[in-house]
């Protein structure tokens, strides 16, 4: 009997292989990442032969074509902010009276929102979707805003609708592990966006982003350190490393040419823009507190750019969020993927950890 089960295994991978083998050629052509999860991405000889690193050559160099195509849209003082650091920093955005408005909106608009934890810290995220932005004019004109508008695409390398939300950072309020965000890493492979509008002053201690300027640009000793990281990623000891998101120390940086992470701590009505294929992380919080920001987050195929774009269309870019969450239900429902954003009825941006 044990022989039969261990041909029926042997068979069973085999054909799941011949099923799979087309998808996971095709992923080399997105901005997949995973190194578990693609056998052929996280292959050894494969990335050790140079596929990992070529994909990340290509990748830089099709988004910085993009920017060049872009680059009219900017001020020359912001690119050159960007090039230097690998992220862009714009205090007092608002006046003081539209702030107070949004924030006013911000405040009283009550939803469903969704939540997951990770280590001691849970993340909070409302959708910026249509009919949330009918109950909140002020905050509709700001995603219309020049200055957040067109840094994102900009920064981000792709002229699409990038997806929304009222994002809260609850810092230490339920037993855990160290939040796993605050070790330095890159999100990906490719240069991607990342955006916070700070609705609540971020201290040096509470949290802030955390960015090593210029480890947007790859470096040879980037280049070096990615190809020896992607010949061991699928089997890493760290899980996040393994899917595509790799942890690095600071002894690390160092000999990729890089200097030390700056903490970017701001106050409200501050806008920050980053690419966050740079390494980053979230500070670490002394004690236990709330951030809350309008964010935006966009990750396109780092190769191509469709000549049409659905997502370019405000009103679709705006519902990915709920059709998102949606489609996580049910493949949770079916038991084919974990959701862990889980929904929580009637919440406020500003609402502390409710237990349970």
């Amino acid at each position: 009997m044990s022989v039969l089960h261990e041909w029926y295994m042997i068979a069973r991978l085999t054909v799941w292989r011949l099923f799979m083998g087309p998808i996971w050629g095709i992923q080399l052509l997105t901005g997949y990442k995973s190194f578990r999860d693609n056998p052929i991405i996280g292959n050894p000889f494969l990335n050790a032969c140079g596929l990992h690193v070529v994909r990340q050559k290509l990748a830089h160099h099709a988004a910085n074509r993009r920017r060049r195509g872009m680059a009219h849209l900017i001020p020359p003082e912001r690119i050159e902010e960007f090039e230097r650091n690998g992220f862009i920093v714009v205090h007092d955005v608002l006046p003081h009276q539209e702030f107070d408005r949004l924030i006013q909106e911000v405040r009283a608009f009550r939803t469903e929102a969704r939540e997951t934890v990770q280590g001691d810290t849970i993340t909070r995220r409302i959708a910026l979707d249509p009919d949330a932005l009918k109950n909140m004019p002020a905050v509709r004109r700001f995603l219309g805003m020049r200055a957040w508008h067109d840094l994102i695409r900009y920064v981000g390398s792709h002229d699409v609708e990038p997806i929304y939300y009222i994002q809260t950072i609850l810092s230490k309020v339920v037993k855990g592990a160290p939040d796993p965000q605050t070790d330095l890493h890159a999100d990906t492979f490719h240069p991607t966006v990342k955006a916070w509008f700070t609705l609540t002053d971020v201290k040096a201690d509470g949290g802030p982003l955390v960015y090593v300027p210029g480890s947007h640009r790859i470096t040879p000793g980037r280049m070096a350190w990615e190809k020896t990281m992607s010949m061991g990623a699928a089997q890493a000891q760290n899980r996040l490393t393994g899917r595509g998101s790799p942890r690095v120390t600071r002894e690390e940086l160092a000999g990729m040419g890089y200097g030390p992470p700056v903490t970017l701590d701001v106050p409200v009505n501050s806008l920050i823009v980053a690419d966050t294929g740079g390494f980053h992380a979230r500070g670490h919080s002394a004690e236990a507190g709330i951030r809350a920001e309008i964010w935006a987050y966009g990750r396109h195929n780092p190769f191509f750019s469709l000549p049409v774009n659905i997502w370019r269309i405000a009103t679709l870019g705006q519902r990915r969020v709920r059709w998102g969450w949606a489609i996580g239900d049910r493949l949770a429902a079916l038991g084919l993927k974990r959701q862990v954003w889980h929904p929580c009825v009637n919440r406020s941006a500003f609402d502390p950890h409710i237990p349970g």
